[in-house]
């Protein structure tokens, strides 16, 4: 093989790829990148058995080939080199790196031993433009479980049907759904790994073309022109979390977002071991207190409007935030269900596209 690019695409590619290149001993070859010459350009893949990843490069192409390359090493020099026209020339299995003013091997690897990184044969797809997709994905990202216990909880559960697109996670303390108006000739529903979803958030960035989503079996593809995310998904039957968001309130109060937001941070630098604060909401104003033994305490007031009875509830303050920052007006919702029941937030004006519920704290 025998390629020249910059430095500069090069470097955009290897941001891509390679956060999810992660040691492994017991694998060495996964710590490499492969890259192959393919339809004119150069594909640079990476892979950690869970979550594939392909690039596809412009560059001017002398010979075709292929490589793996150590990806640390590789990466490591290229962006420290300081040279815009690079040479990528391979030689029984060692990378020749060639600029005006350096001139580098990197032993490397076979590339038949790199993993095949699936094709998903699937001939329907689904579209959906990459700010949508983004939006939703990062609406619903703090709500996904961090725990293993539960499986099928670790992943946001993407439905698509002929209206609309449905995105929903939950740890159990908070949930989170998101609903985007979006006509497709599919019906499918899949649980996708918060790893997977973390890396597309990252990956798409501030791309407004459609994205491309095949679905096979176990394995999905997100892509477009330049990139490929080949991802697992998680086995297993999402819970029925329909069941537990409300479908009627007690009390309702309005409150204006950076007010409420401002507040509830204060309160939470003497919030206790277990992060709470409480809320009390009257007929004009919403009191934040907390204490913490060893800090002191604090007590803050937000204006606000109550509909119906005032209410008090213990709110862990982290997840409250969580609650908060989704919410794109100006104005927020809360919504009181009962003593023991999830504290609703959604945004002001009967917008029902994003629901947070988040479980009082019992102490």
């Amino acid at each position: 093989m025998k390629i020249i690019t910059s430095q500069k695409n090069l470097i955009k590619a290897l941001n891509i790829v390679e956060r999810i290149i992660s040691k492994n001993p017991s694998l060495p070859i996964l710590n490499n990148l492969l890259l192959k010459t393919e339809n004119g350009r150069l594909k640079i893949s990476a892979t950690n058995l869970e979550i594939g990843i392909n690039y596809f490069l412009g560059v001017k192409i002398d010979e075709v080939g292929e490589i793996a390359v150590p990806a640390k090493i590789f990466s490591d020099f290229i962006g420290n080199s300081g040279e815009d026209k690079i040479t990528l020339i391979t030689k029984n299995n060692i990378l020749n790196i060639n600029t005006d003013k350096y001139k580098t091997q990197i032993l490397s690897f076979d590339p038949k031993e790199f993993p095949i990184i699936p094709k998903i044969k699937s001939t329907s797809f689904l579209s959906i433009p990459g700010k949508i997709l983004k939006s939703g994905l990062s609406t619903v990202f703090d709500s996904i479980s961090i725990s293993e216990t539960r499986p099928e909880l670790s992943g946001v559960y993407i439905q698509f049907n002929s209206n609309k697109l449905i995105m929903a996670a939950t740890d159990s303390f908070r949930l989170t759904e998101k609903i985007i108006e979006l006509k497709q000739k599919e019906d499918i529903s899949f649980i996708l790994p918060r790893a997977t979803v973390m890396e597309l958030i990252r990956i798409l960035g501030d791309i407004n073309e459609d994205i491309l989503i095949k679905y096979e079996n176990s394995q999905i593809i997100f892509y477009n022109n330049d990139f490929e995310i080949i991802s697992r998904l998680i086995d297993g039957n999402y819970p029925d979390y329909k069941k537990v968001i409300p479908d009627k309130y007690i009390s309702k109060a309005l409150v204006k977002k950076e007010d409420i937001e401002k507040s509830v941070r204060l309160a939470g630098i003497f919030s206790s071991n277990i992060s709470d604060i409480k809320i009390s909401c009257g007929e004009k104003a919403i009191n934040i207190t907390a204490k913490n033994s060893n800090r002191g305490e604090i007590q803050t007031v937000v204006e606000s409007l109550l509909k119906n009875e005032p209410f008090n509830v213990s709110l862990n303050y982290y997840y409250l935030l969580d609650g908060l920052k989704i919410i794109p007006t100006k104005n927020v919702v809360l919504e009181y269900t009962g003593q023991g029941s999830p504290l609703v937030i959604k945004p002001e004006d009967n917008n029902k596209d994003i629901t947070y519920l988040i479980m009082p704290l019992r102490k």
